[in-house]
């Protein structure tokens, strides 16, 4: 596959277990942070100029990062319980869904 949202795209951010990344913009300090569920399936979150060493430092890119942590969280617990469920290209179940960030 030559396309969709390949993890060699994105880099790491938030904690080892959640899904968090960013999309470096080369020659950029801009930062766009979202959340990869599959080679096919992204939610954009947001982001901005990262004029700081780590997102931790600037309030702005800190809470971008911890709503999708959250959001993150909340659709992992959807998952266990079998409310939603995560296929290859499409997220089953989450039509009728609100979640509370």
């Amino acid at each position: 596959m030559n396309y969709g949202f390949l993890e060699r795209y994105f880099r790491p951010e938030g904690k080892m277990n959640d899904r968090v990344g960013a999309l470096p913009i080369h020659k950029s300090r801009l930062r766009l942070y979202s959340l990869r569920l599959s080679d096919s399936i992204l939610i954009m979150g947001n982001g901005g100029v990262k004029d700081t060493k780590t997102y931790e430092e600037s309030d702005e890119l800190s809470g971008y990062v911890i709503t999708l942590q959250k959001l993150d969280a909340i659709m992992k617990a959807e998952e266990r319980a079998g409310s939603i469920s995560i296929e290859v290209a499409e997220i089953k179940g989450i039509e009728e869904k609100a979640f509370d960030l």
